[in-house]
């Protein structure tokens, strides 16, 4: 192995020997990779095709003791480090030039105890295997719509979907972490041990440390729901909408409907003559009694002329999965998000002026319904403060040439600030690219100085920093 030039957190270089890094590697149960090593590229290679970085050194971690020498190796030589689990990230904070990666997706172990409903899960594990393994039980976490996510970053964000609003946010079913602090230190947090980190990991992202362990509390469910897409052709998506929005007005926790608009995909589900063409979908989700979940859901499907109904009882891990050939990896990827507490009618009218506008075929406007258990939580109750929200936006361009990018970036800016006047000002984290480092605070709220002071406790010199970073405030520790 040969010297390394690495990525310092100054932003400057810092020569380390080989006879250095062959120390290293040797603590690990895991090893390391550089660029000149087979399966570096594949180890670099994330969700975001857009997101094409070279760490200077992949510490591939095995368990939590490789996750505690990558951290003190990364601060003892003042390093620039990155944390990679899923790496799904919209921003691609998994990856940066020169820094030493902390890789945690071969840390997949997931344990489920069937009897005290609770799962322990290690951060490399995806909602997929996630969901296999506790849906053998007849149990399940509330967690995202597309199973390739990765269970750490969604946690650490908030994380909702077709489940949240029966049975909260993925962090409101956080029981327990373990993690690794920027001092080296392997923790415990919990409501009773290290309460206010604990309070702080619950939708602060990865500024506090790495996780090594998740514990979740676990809720029967399944193995089916009532679930499926219900397609309108976008002439009439005002209307619609319109609907839609009476229609959740007194919904039961346990019904979920998101709504998409976008061009039908040549899926094939869709028939033949209406592929290419702008539809507005709606994602039903029932997590309960099956003829309830028919009465429950009658009202959406009863809106105006559908194209198709394709509802019915359906596998939960099959539903979960659903939209994975969508979101699949590979393509350039750039999102804009805002959250709603109401879809107003100029509201409506921007989404659907922008869904007539879309810079190509996999481009789409995607809200989220959310609410429920989630909302009735005290804003100040969690890092995540956006309870009162029961909407999401998020302005999903998607697309595969380079030559592209300006135009669907463009477009996703422009329905942003044209959305902005009806936004509640917060915004989901896991939603936001890598140009976006200004709205950390607001989207924070009143939550923001607490996490300031948190970070300034537990990494003040802001070694966790490739997230969506709270800095610390050095002013606030002398205070």
């Amino acid at each position: 192995m040969n010297d390394l030039s690495l990525t310092t957190l100054e932003g400057g270089k810092k020569a380390i020997s080989a006879e250095t890094i062959e120390a290293f590697a040797g603590k690990l149960r895991g090893g390391v990779l550089i660029a000149s090593d087979d399966g570096y590229d594949t180890a670099r290679t994330i969700w975001n095709a857009m997101i094409d970085r070279r760490p200077g050194l992949i510490v591939r971690c095995a368990g939590a003791s490789d996750v505690v020498n990558a951290v003190n190796f990364a601060r003892d030589n003042g390093l620039l480090v990155s944390v990679r689990g899923g790496g799904h990230n919209i921003a691609g904070n998994a990856l940066c030039d020169g820094s030493l990666m902390i890789d945690l997706s071969s840390m997949k172990s997931i344990r489920v105890d069937p009897i005290a409903r609770r799962a322990r899960i290690e951060p490399g594990a995806t909602l997929a295997d996630v969901d296999a393994e506790t849906q053998a039980f007849g149990l399940a976490v509330p967690t995202g719509i597309n199973s390739t996510t990765g269970i750490a970053g969604l946690t650490l964000g908030g994380g909702f979907g077709w489940i949240t609003r029966k049975f909260g946010l993925t962090i409101d079913n956080l029981l327990s972490v373990d993690l690794v602090t920027a001092d080296g230190k392997l923790r415990h947090a919990n409501k009773e041990e290290n309460p206010d980190l604990f309070w702080a990991i619950r939708g602060g992202g990865g500024n506090f440390g790495v996780i090594t362990s998740f514990e979740f509390q676990l809720h029967k469910l399944g193995p089916q729901v009532l679930s499926g897409l219900v397609i309108h052709p976008l002439e009439n998506g005002e209307a619609v909408l319109r609907e839609y929005r009476k229609a959740l007005e007194d919904a039961p926790d346990e019904l979920t409907c998101w709504t998409i608009l976008r061009k039908a995909p040549p899926a094939p589900f869709v028939p033949s003559e209406w592929h290419g063409k702008e539809i507005v979908v709606l994602g039903i989700c029932y997590c309960g009694d099956l003829q309830k979940g028919e009465k429950a859901a009658a009202r959406l499907r009863s809106i105006g002329a559908p194209v198709m109904d394709l509802v019915a009882p359906q596998p939960f891990t099959q539903w979960q999965g659903a939209f994975d050939a969508l979101l699949a990896p590979g393509a350039r990827n750039y999102w804009k998000s805002h959250d709603f507490t109401e879809l107003s009618d100029p509201l409506i009218e921007v989404m659907i002026d922008a869904a007539w506008r879309l810079p190509g075929p996999e481009c789409e406007l995607a809200i989220a319904h959310v609410g429920g258990a989630a909302g009735r939580v005290p804003v100040e109750g969690t890092a995540f403060p956006q309870r009162k929200s029961h909407f999401a936006l998020n302005v999903h361009t998607r697309w595969r040439e380079p030559e592209m990018d300006e135009s669907c970036i463009a477009w996703a800016r422009g329905l942003f600030d044209a959305a902005k006047p009806y936004a509640a000002g917060t915004a989901y984290v896991n939603f936001m690219p890598g140009d976006e480092m200004d709205r950390v605070e607001a989207a924070y709220g009143v939550n923001y100085p607490r996490l300031v002071e948190t970070k300034q406790l537990y990494d003040p010199m802001n070694l966790f920093r490739m997230n969506q970073n709270i800095r610390p405030n050095p002013a606030r520790s002398a205070a």
